[in-house]
């Protein structure tokens, strides 16, 4: 099938194609209906959204036709697509860096986890007020290995507690973390005080793992760099890339998880096979 050359910086170069293409449409044995678009077309199409913020019906006319593009990703993101392709590009990049492809290996099992609150938009949904933070919107919660690739993500409205969401809820997000083959690997997990508490005793009894808190000084004034916590908030900044995410303009929290997917998908795909 033939395909346009690069044109927009999130297209897929031929190489990180035909590393993410299995992942997303297997080849089927025996006959059937092969697809009538070019998959590669419509997953830069989706790339384009997420790195650019556009609105669906505002995707260029060399990619195909929004609906049909809205069409794929809807489809994977319900089948769980997203979050596979994330966890496989997420084992070639340790394998590259020279780690074991299952996280997480330092500290005998070291995971990080944050959360981050973000506005929500009139595309309606779940959404509450953070009181905190005096943001009406949602929260994200992401965890990451060592090398600040993205293991799972999880959001919910803004008003539950990350406490609770932790330990309930749709997850549960560290429970989660990579799969049921990592979660016997997991052994601590670095996090701020906002996990602090019950979490602690939970994390013991269900994970049979250490849940260690890592404070802000508490002379701190302004950004400081902190010892371990530093690797999932570079994994939020590189987020920022993507306007996307800016804020959460979806209507289900659903796709608001793929969307986070998505941008480290591409993240880690310039990894794998950066453009010339």
């Amino acid at each position: 099938m033939l395909h346009r050359e690069q044109r927009c910086t999130s297209d897929m170069n031929g190489q990180q194609w035909e590393i993410i293409r299995p992942l997303l449409y297997p080849e089927r044995e025996g006959p059937g209906r092969p697809p009538e678009l070019d998959l590669r077309q419509v997953v830069n199409a989706i790339f384009y959204l997420d790195r650019t913020g556009c609105q669906w019906k505002n995707l260029p006319k060399d990619y195909p036709n929004h609906n049909s593009v809205c069409y794929y990703y809807s489809k994977w993101r319900d089948e769980g697509t997203w979050r596979r392709v994330n966890q496989a590009l997420g084992k070639l990049e340790r394998e590259r860096r020279g780690r074991r492809p299952n996280p997480p290996e330092l500290a005998e099992g070291a995971v990080i986890i944050d959360s981050q609150s973000v506005k929500t938009t009139e595309a309606g949904g779940l959404r509450g007020y953070d009181a905190d933070k005096r943001v009406k919107g949602r929260k994200r919660h992401i965890i990451v290995d060592t090398l600040a690739n993205l293991l799972e993500v999880v959001v919910h409205a803004d008003n539950i507690q990350a406490l609770r969401q932790a330990q309930e809820g749709r997850g549960p997000v560290i429970a989660g973390a990579a799969g049921e083959e990592a979660k016997s690997s997991i052994k601590l997990i670095w996090a701020d005080g906002a996990y602090k508490g019950r979490l602690v005793r939970w994390v013991r009894e269900k994970l049979d793992a250490l849940l260690e808190v890592v404070p802000r000084p508490s002379q701190q004034q302004g950004f400081q760099v902190l010892p371990r916590r530093w690797m999932v908030e570079r994994t939020l900044g590189w987020s920022n890339r993507y306007r996307r995410l800016s804020k959460d303009y979806e209507r289900l929290v659903e796709s608001s998880e793929s969307m986070i997917h998505i941008s480290s998908i591409q993240t880690m795909l310039n990894r794998l096979a950066p453009s010339p």
